[in-house]
């Protein structure tokens, strides 16, 4: 590896909250450098050294240095004023508060340089703030919001919480736009102080809260895009006219006479996945994974392949898809329609009697799927339900429910978390509106697949370990040591055990002493949010939540960029060009492996994989690490885009429903207010004060509640609470709750915040006044809540099981592990 490509894992590593001060040898050891990378290890500290990056401290240890004059970032603003500044190389001191009217005109997602100020000292370290001076990139000019009239001048509130003010239309005419139609607006100056937003109409989407108008409004607002250009669309027609089934199987493994079978939600288009098992003597099983061969269509370099790398992922609306590829490959060549001759690459895994794996190989291969199943046919025929279907197929089924629970329990003894967070489908009408929700189906022919799925992922990423080869991996990194400080913390508020995300089999005793209890859903979102997000990334790094050791994307390379490059790095293994590299073998760093203990396997770090050991180009790990880092960031946005459109969907069904009563759990305190999800709907909500009963009250952090000093009145983290939808705000996404009526009939008064008497050791002191207005340093932790920091994703299910066309969940797509 280079002394560049090493330069920003340094950083990142010294960035983490549990970093302690070590001298370079200490670190590389920390790190996982094997030996003979130590070298370029070295330089790389030392370049950063004299770039200023890093420093030597005492004793030559290295740690990042402290916060300088000028400091840049990506800015990220609060509707209350003030925001903070994330910085682009980390520092000591993490992320910069800006309070209000610092921001120097910037909006949310704006590169911006600053000042450093210091304010003294808190809690024995000192305490700095931002003074935005330089604006040096905006983030985004368009924005999407419904067009209005007041007052003589016609303005636009944005969607969403980037910007805040309204942006002044002069002349809403040239578009042909009328009030109340949702728009897309240029901004041509930016709001600053007292000085107004403008901007024009360049798109009229149609009527505001229309289905379609809303989904088209988030496809412009996370700009996704959306049409295939003519070159790309020419490569899939191509690649369709050319495909000859016959002519292809002469290389390939032809399992056309298996019994094949795929499992897929109700109302799927793209079957990417098939399962073939065998039963094998000695109480053995043959599991075969068959995923839609994609790199034999998408050819590297082509204009579908760069426009399938830059989209990165498809995005899953309800009743709507922003494919990565078009449906003539997607849905048409790539998908493993019943009874079809189809390319495939395959997994083989070879299991005994308990589950361990025993053998395992990839091969290109051709199958013809004997059955397409949905997973309530599944499930109906486990429940002996079998209607016409065919014997080998249910003799099939019950043999994959045998095997999966056989995995599952070796996955759960090696370590492996599963949380229990709840699922909610839409219900919508013939034109697109949210009418109600359901539960998500969770019966366990889910599970089967999702445990061949990782399995498959498994066996993959251990072949390219094992021949030394970079590949785009999917890396789910430790948890840092603060973080689980936090959590123990925050479970200590519930007088709960309070075991570290080390110790997985107390984590397990955890979750299983509060399923079923109004905390449960509070302390598996606090466990996950514990966690790091998994990314990709080719580090030789494993899986925290799978417990696994070696993991990446194989099984969705339909939807998926990241697994159509494994995809090809088969296809080069199926050549025999890696083989050739076995000489370099005793040059890869050596692999980690779990803890012996049962329950308590740790996902420990190994280093990366040598470039130089490697058949791929000389820049082919740096070239993965960059990729890695745009999947990533796409992945992201596409959970983003899918979480706010079903956000948008369940407001608009909930402003149907203002006034009316509705049951939800307590997740979190604030010096403003109560957080409430609603139990039916999972969606939160904000319980202010000032929509409480009257009374003084009392924020107690130390223990997650708040308290009515006049009432006596305790609402906790976890408490269930009944509530009543009192306002919906669809352009912020707001949703306002408040008590339900006393025994008179009467809303109550409004409550304040009360100046704590428990002084520093107890409770927090609030301010007083509406919802905690007028206090003076807004603080980035002021809510006491499970910790608000990206995880896997909020359901531990992994990379399978996702909707496919029309499927809605409040809770996104499973996106994968």
């Amino acid at each position: 590896m280079t002394s560049d490509a090493f330069s920003d894992r340094i950083l990142k590593f010294l960035a983490r909250k549990d970093y302690h001060p070590r001298k370079i040898r200490p670190l590389a050891t920390a790190m996982g450098i094997a030996e003979d990378e130590y070298g370029d290890f070295r330089h790389a500290v030392k370049g950063l050294a004299r770039a200023g990056r890093v420093v030597l401290g005492s004793g030559n240890a290295v740690l990042l240095p402290e916060m300088g004059g000028e400091f840049i970032g990506r800015f990220r603003s609060n509707p209350r004023g003030f925001g903070f500044i994330i910085p682009e190389s980390p520092t000591a001191h993490g992320d910069l508060f800006v309070p209000p009217g610092n921001a120097g005109g910037a909006i949310t997602g704006d590169l911006v340089a600053a000042t450093v100020l210091k304010k003294g000292h808190r809690g024995g370290k000192m305490i700095h703030e931002g003074r935005i001076v330089r604006i040096i990139e905006r983030g985004q000019s368009q924005f999407v919001g419904a067009l209005q009239y007041e007052f003589g001048r016609w303005f636009v509130r944005a969607d969403g919480n980037i910007m805040h003010a309204p942006i002044v239309i002069g002349d809403p005419t040239a578009k042909g736009a009328k009030a109340g139609d949702q728009v897309v607006v240029e901004v041509t100056r930016y709001p600053d102080g007292d000085r107004e937003a403008l901007g024009v109409i360049v798109r009229v989407l149609g009527p505001a809260g229309e289905p379609e108008v809303d989904t088209a409004s988030i496809i412009v607002q996370y700009q996704l895009p959306h049409e295939f250009d003519d070159e790309a669309l020419g490569d899939a027609r191509r690649a369709v006219a050319d495909y000859d089934a016959d002519a292809v199987a002469r290389d390939r493994e032809d399992l056309r006479d298996l019994t094949i079978i795929t499992i897929d939600p109700d109302d799927a288009r793209d079957f990417d996945d098939a399962i073939s098992l065998q039963v094998r003597p000695r109480g053995r099983f043959e599991l075969g994974v068959h995923i839609a061969d994609v790199s034999h269509f998408v050819r590297e370099g082509t204009a579908l392949d760069r426009t399938a790398r830059e989209r990165g992922t498809s995005v899953y609306f309800p009743r709507h898809v922003v494919p990565m590829l078009p449906e003539l490959i997607s849905n048409g060549l790539c998908s493993l329609q019943e009874g079809e001759p189809r390319l495939t690459k395959s997994a083989f895994i070879t299991y005994d009697a308990k589950g361990k794996v025993v053998s395992e190989r990839v091969a290109n291969s051709i199958i013809r799927s004997a059955k397409r199943l949905t997973y309530l046919q599944a499930s109906a025929a486990l429940d002996g339900k079998t209607g016409d279907l065919p014997a080998a197929v249910v003799e099939l089924l019950r043999v994959m429910e045998k095997l999966a629970r056989v995995i599952q329990q070796r996955r759960q003894r090696e370590g492996m978390i599963e949380l229990d967070l709840p699922e909610v489908d839409l219900v919508m009408d013939d034109a697109g509106r949210v009418t109600g929700v359901k539960p998500t189906d969770n019966s366990y022919s889910h599970k089967i697949i999702e445990m061949f799925m990782v399995e498959a992922n498994e066996t993959v990423a251990r072949l390219f370990a094992g021949l030394n080869v970079p590949c785009l991996r999917r890396v789910h990194p430790d948890p840092d040591s603060t973080v689980s400080r936090d959590l123990s913390k925050f479970l200590n508020m519930l007088d709960l055990p309070t075991p570290s995300l080390d110790d997985r089999a107390g984590l397990r005793a955890l979750l299983k002493q509060v399923h079923g209890t109004p905390q449960s859903f509070a302390v598996n979102l606090a466990v996950l949010r514990s966690m790091q997000r998994a990314v990709y990334s080719p580090v030789l790094e494993g899986h925290y939540a799978l417990a696994s050791e070696h993991y990446a994307h194989f099984t969705s390379p339909i939807r998926r960029y990241p697994d159509l490059t494994v995809h090809r790095l088969v296809d080069r293994f199926a050549r025999g060009e890696f083989q050739k590299q076995d000489r370099h073998a005793s040059r890869r760093p050596p692999h980690p492996t779990l803890s012996p203990k049962e329950g308590e396997g740790k996902n420990k770090r190994a280093g990366v994989l040598a470039i130089d050991s490697s058949p791929m180009d000389p820049d082919g790990f740096e070239a993965f690490e960059r990729l890695g880092v745009h999947c990533s960031q796409r992945e992201r946005q596409a959970e983003a885009a899918e979480r706010e459109l079903r956000q948008v969907k369940v407001l608009r069904l909930m402003e149907t429903r203002v006034g009316q009563a509705v049951d939800g759990v307590v997740t979190g305190v604030a010096n403003f207010g109560v957080f409430v999800q609603l139990t039916e709907f999972l969606i939160d909500g904000l319980l202010g004060f000032d929509n409480i009963a009257d009374d003084w009250w009392e924020v107690d952090s130390a223990r997650g509640c708040v308290r009515g000093q006049r009432t006596g009145r305790r609402i906790a983290i976890g408490e269930p609470l009944r509530v009543i939808i009192d306002a919906v705000d669809i352009p912020t996404r707001r949703l306002d709750l408040a008590m339900p009526r006393g025994a008179d009939g009467q809303r109550p008064a409004g409550g304040r915040t009360k100046p704590s008497s428990r002084g520093a050791g107890g409770a927090d002191k609030p301010r007083r006044g509406r919802s905690g207005r007028g206090q003076s340093e807004p603080r980035k932790a002021e809510a006491v809540t499970p910790r608000d920091t990206p995880g896997v994703r909020k359901s531990i299910r992994p990379n399978r099981g996702r909707p496919k066309t029309g499927r809605s969940s409040t809770r996104g797509k499973r996106r994968g592990r």
